[in-house]
C-alpha cells in the first residue's frame, strides 16, 4: 500500500438501516423518514466525521417491491434534497443522482452548476443510465444498454462543454470602466450529435472551484469502458475481494488506455455493514433484514436479475455454466447478472445458496456482519489488497449500526492513518485530491 495513502469515504443517504424489518424496530426513527431535518441531521453527523461527501440514489419508476412490507418512501429530487442540505452544511461533499437518459443536458448542466453554486463547490454528479422507467417518459421501449451508454457518452461532453461556455474569468466587475463581464469569454457550443443539439452558452457561469466532479457506475464491459473515461470517482459492485481487485485493475488500466492517469480515479463500493458489540446481535441484524424475502419472493428476483428460473431445482441442487441463459436476453441489471454469471462460473453453488446472493437479496453490495473489529479488518484488508481506494457507508440492521461506525469504527481509521481527522480543503475537488 502507498504511503500516507487514504480512504476516501461516503455516506449514502437511503435509509438502508430500515430494510426488511428493520424499520419495525422502536429505534428505527421510520417516522422521521418523511422530513429534511432526518437528513440534514444524518448530513451533519458525516460531516462531524469529516467524511468526503453524501450520496443519495435517484430512480424514476415505483416497483411493486417498492410497496407494501418495505419502508419506502418513494424517491424525492436527490439534487433538491442536497440543495436544501447545502444551507446547513459547510465542507462535505454532494453527489447527486440524475439519469441520461430520460432528461435535456441542458437542464442538467444548469441544475447541477446551480448546486455547485449553492454548496460553494461541493456538488458532485453520479451519472445514471437508469434500468427502469421508460413508460413514465413516452411510450418507446427503454433503450438497449449500448444505446443508453452512447447517449450518456454524448450527454455526458455536452454537460461538460456547456460548463466551459461560461468560465468564472468572465465575470470580471470593474466598477471604474463599468463592464460586469466579458462577453467575449462566453461562447456557444453549436453542438450537433446523434441524440443531442445544444446551441448554449449556460446561463451562469462556473464556481471558482472548477467543474462538477464525476462519479459513475457500472460493472459491465461497456460501463467500465464508459466509467474509466470519464468518472473521477467510480461506485464499484463487488460482494468479495477477488472481485474487487479483478475490477478496480482492470478500470485503472482502462483509464490508463483513455490517456488518464490511473490514480485520478478512486474506486469506492457500497460497504453494507451490520455492526454490534457482539458476533452474535450483528447476524441477528442482518437476519432480521432479510427475514421478509421468502423462496418465493427470491426466486422471482433472480429471474429478473439474471434471467434465470431455478424454482424447480431442490435448494441442494448445484446450478452449473451450462445452466446459465444467454447473456444477451434483456435483464433488469447488466452489472448483476455478470457478477453471478461470473459466481455460478466458478463455484457451481447451490440453489440456496444462489438465492443467498447479495445480488438476489437486495443489492450486489460487500455485506459485512461483525463487531467494529471484523469489519474494520476487512477493511484494511481490502484496502491494502489494492481492491478498493474507499466505500460508500451503507448501515445495515438499525440506528445503532449507524451510529456505532461514526462512534467506533470511524475513530479506529483516523487512529491508524487511514483517513483524516480534519479537512484539509471546503470543496468535494479538494476531498478527492482533483
Amino acid at each position: 500500500m502507498a504511503a500516507n495513502r487514504q480512504l476516501c469515504i461516503g455516506l449514502s443517504l437511503s435509509a438502508t438501516w430500515m430494510k426488511g424489518d428493520g424499520w419495525r424496530r422502536p429505534d428505527s426513527g421510520v417516522e422521521k423518514m418523511g422530513a429534511i431535518d432526518y437528513y440534514i441531521d444524518l448530513a451533519k453527523m458525516a460531516e462531524k466525521a469529516k467524511l468526503d461527501f453524501l450520496f443519495k440514489a435517484d430512480y424514476l419508476y415505483v416497483s411493486p417491491q417498492m410497496l407494501g412490507d418495505s419502508a419506502n418512501f418513494g424517491s424525492p429530487d436527490p439534487t433538491m434534497m442536497f440543495a436544501a442540505i447545502a444551507r446547513e452544511t459547510e465542507r462535505i461533499g454532494l453527489v447527486t443522482t440524475i439519469s441520461t437518459t430520460f432528461n435535456p443536458p441542458y437542464v442538467v448542466a444548469r441544475q447541477l452548476q446551480s448546486l455547485h453554486w449553492l454548496s460553494n463547490g461541493r456538488a458532485g454528479w453520479n451519472i445514471v443510465t437508469s434500468i427502469e422507467g421508460a413508460e413514465n417518459f413516452g411510450d418507446s421501449p427503454m433503450p438497449s444498454p449500448q444505446e443508453r451508454y452512447a447517449k450518456a457518452m454524448e450527454f455526458t461532453d455536452v454537460v461538460r462543454k456547456l460548463w466551459e461556455s461560461f468560465p468564472n474569468e468572465a465575470i470580471v466587475i470593474d466598477r471604474e470602466s463599468g463592464i460586469f463581464s466579458d462577453k467575449d469569454k462566453v461562447t456557444s457550443i453549436h453542438h450537433s450529435g446523434d441524440f443531442f443539439s445544444v446551441r448554449g452558452p449556460l446561463t451562469l457561469p462556473a464556481h471558482t472551484s472548477g467543474s462538477v466532479p464525476l462519479f459513475q457506475a457500472g460493472a459491465s464491459d461497456t460501463g467500465r469502458n464508459f466509467a474509466s473515461s470519464i468518472a473521477d470517482a467510480i461506485f464499484a459492485a463487488m460482494p468479495d475481494l477477488e472481485s474487487g481487485v479483478e475490477l478496480r485493475t482492470d478500470l485503472r488500466r482502462r483509464a490508463k488506455e483513455h490517456g488518464r492517469d490511473p490514480n485520478a480515479i478512486k474506486v469506492l463500493p457500497g460497504l453494507y455493514f451490520f455492526l454490534a458489540e457482539t458476533r452474535e446481535e450483528a447476524h441477528e441484524l442482518h437476519k432480521s433484514a432479510h427475514a421478509h424475502l421468502s423462496v418465493e419472493r427470491r426466486h422471482a428476483s433472480l429471474k429478473s436479475v439474471l434471467g434465470l428460473d431455478l424454482s424447480s431445482f431442490e435448494l441442494d441442487h448445484r446450478v452449473t455454466a451450462d445452466m446459465l441463459p444467454d447473456p444477451n436476453q434483456p435483464v433488469r441489471s447488466r452489472t448483476h447478472a455478470e457478477l453471478l454469471r461470473r459466481y455460478i462460473t466458478k463455484y457451481e453453488p447451490t440453489v440456496e445458496e444462489v438465492l443467498a446472493r447479495p445480488e438476489v437479496v437486495g443489492s450486489a453490495h460487500w455485506v459485512s456482519v461483525g463487531t467494529v473489529d471484523d469489519v474494520l479488518n476487512e477493511i484494511i484488508q481490502r484496502f491494502e489488497a489494492g481492491a478498493i481506494d474507499g466505500f460508500i457507508a451503507l448501515p445495515g440492521g438499525s440506528e445503532e449500526s449507524m451510529k456505532i461506525f461514526f462512534e467506533k469504527l470511524m475513530p479506529q481509521l483516523v487512529e491508524r492513518g487511514l483517513f483524516r481527522s480534519e479537512y484539509a480543503g471546503s470543496t468535494l475537488r479538494a476531498h478527492l485530491a482533483i
